[in-house]
């Protein structure tokens, strides 16, 4: 059941009418229901995997709070008793179990996920290692079917269990309100990736009928099917004319492909963030932005900033921190810097940890040598921006243009095509694929083929174009707009009239220029794959 069918409509008025008519006490158990009734129209054997997560994080959590707990009784009646180094000892002792449980967990969780999605990944490239050394076997894959949303909702648990280990917070003592959080149905699809202490408050609380959040809720959903249905899935029968036929679409085609893709995914991916928030908020609850107008970037370290903010954010605090500053990192700092001395020393262990989260990140989007080339190639460009920091400070303070508008333009068109060019490596079906289109861009020079006619046989017409300029000029203006404020909080000190005509014309955008139909696809979210 995904976000744009008429059974997902159909799924919230009787869930928000079922919402604020029961005692407000019971909302959340409501919700907990709703979720898992959302995820078994994704298959009722798929429930298995999100309960196991969801029971072996409770008890193992249990398991670190109540230690943390023990403990701090014990201390607390022993104060006198013990000395400094036995208390040192004791504490010592109890962090060690507790780390024990938490690898425990996240060994089981991160495994299904590794074994579910990555089996067959491992197993054809044994196959093709194999093939290369002429050895005469074949290991048969797994095909298995990856459950809906279980990168999004191990990602949430895993950093749930590892604040718990951090005493950031005490553990949820009761099982289906940690379900909840685990299950949420608006976040399920592609997030964000919510930490707990910021989304338990409003997740469990007793919501009242409240008719602004409401209409505002109401609004950001409408805002998200503008996007998907009049953008992106009009948008992806043209992409995928490009990707599908790479020897007949190259050269100024490829530039087209990456351009329109960048757009294609902007509007899925924030749209189904806006779908998911604009749910949430219509019943109470607040999701975390997940996305700051990434193509107003002017770097790559700032467009991961903005980009699917919860993700990165999950990769920094839980994955590069505890490694770069880890006591083997630390180790190898010190023994780089006696054998490199300090410039080249105090890099490496960083770098190495930036390298180890960007391999995980490309590989976290897709079983793929294409996701794990594009997750290094990011990495690689960052590490180089790094390096350069010198040579651009020299620069700016030489020429002095680091405020001006062209430059600062200059610098989000560049960020705008850098990250196209690398973004291509999600299209086309592998590396060596994408890399010979890279290749007809500056080999292939058929730029007239665009000036006759050459976009109308990527499946569009005339009209679609339109559109596509029209809505895409739409949010254009609305990302600007809202740089302060909130582009509904702005609509709210309009007149009724306006208020409503905006709110009509939205409707009746998505009803008349929505994609529908045969070729388009308006149920599958891109990011729904990972």
């Amino acid at each position: 059941m995904y976000f744009t069918s008429y059974e997902f409509i159909l799924f919230l008025v009787i869930l928000f009418v079922i919402y604020y008519l029961i005692p407000k006490k019971n909302q959340w158990i409501l919700l907990l229901l709703a979720s898992y009734v959302f995820y078994s129209f994704a298959g009722l054997g798929y429930l298995v995997y999100i309960l196991v997560t969801t029971l072996s994080t409770y008890f193992i959590s249990r398991k670190i709070g109540l230690l943390h707990s023990t403990s701090s009784v014990y201390l607390k009646q022993n104060k006198g008793e013990l000395s400094r180094e036995e208390r040192k000892a004791y504490k010592s002792g109890i962090k060690k179990k507790q780390r024990m449980w938490l690898v425990v967990c996240m060994v089981f969780n991160f495994g299904i996920l590794a074994v579910l999605k990555y089996s067959d990944f491992t197993i054809a490239n044994i196959n093709s290692v194999f093939d290369l050394l002429k050895i005469n076997k074949n290991i048969p894959v797994l095909g298995f079917i990856l459950p809906l949303g279980i990168s999004f909702y191990t990602f949430q648990t895993m950093g749930y269990i590892i604040d718990v280990y951090r005493d950031k917070y005490p553990y949820e003592k009761n099982i289906f309100k940690l379900a909840l959080f685990i299950s949420f149905f608006p976040q399920l699809i592609q997030g964000p990736i919510s930490r707990f202490d910021d989304l338990k408050e409003s997740l469990f609380a007793e919501h009242s009928f409240d008719t602004r959040a409401i209409s505002f809720g109401l609004q950001r959903v409408l805002w998200g099917f503008f996007k998907k249905l009049v953008i992106a899935d009009r948008l992806l029968v043209a992409v995928n004319t490009i990707i599908r036929s790479p020897d007949d679409y190259q050269g100024v085609y490829v530039l087209v492909g990456m351009f329109f893709y960048a757009i294609q995914l902007y509007a899925d991916f924030t749209g189904g963030i806006d779908i998911a928030i604009g749910v949430a908020e219509v019943f109470g609850v607040s999701l975390k932005e997940n996305f700051q107008r990434p193509y107003f970037s002017k770097s790559i370290t700032e467009y991961w900033r903005r980009w699917h903010i919860s993700l990165g954010t999950w990769f920094k605090d839980y994955m590069f921190f505890p490694i770069s500053v880890s006591k083997s990192m630390l180790n190898l700092s010190k023994k780089c810097r006696r054998i490199f001395g300090d410039p080249i020393g105090k890099r490496i262990p960083v770098y190495l940890a930036t390298i180890i989260v960007w391999f995980t990140t490309g590989i976290w989007h897709g079983a793929a040598w294409n996701f794990v080339v594009w997750g290094l190639l990011n990495c690689l460009v960052i590490l180089v921006s790094q390096e350069c920091i010198p040579l651009y400070q020299s620069f700016h303070k030489r020429f002095n243009v680091q405020d001006a508008f062209y430059y600062r333009l200059f610098q989000v068109v560049r960020t705008f095509w850098l990250m196209s060019f690398l973004r291509t490596l999600d299209c086309y079906r592998n590396v060596s694929t994408t890399f010979r289109m890279y290749g007809t861009v500056f080999t292939k020079w058929n730029w007239n083929e665009l000036i006759n006619g050459g976009l109308l046989g990527l499946g569009l017409t005339r009209w679609d174009y339109l559109v596509l300029i029209i809505a895409v000029l739409i949010i254009l203006y609305v990302s600007l707009a809202s740089r302060s404020k909130s582009y509904r909080e702005i609509l709210l000190t309009k007149p009724l009239l306006v208020r409503y005509l905006a709110y009509f014309a939205l409707i009746i955008s998505i009803l008349i220029f929505g994609a529908y139909g045969v070729g388009y696809d308006s149920s599958q979210f891109i990011y729904s794959q990972f």
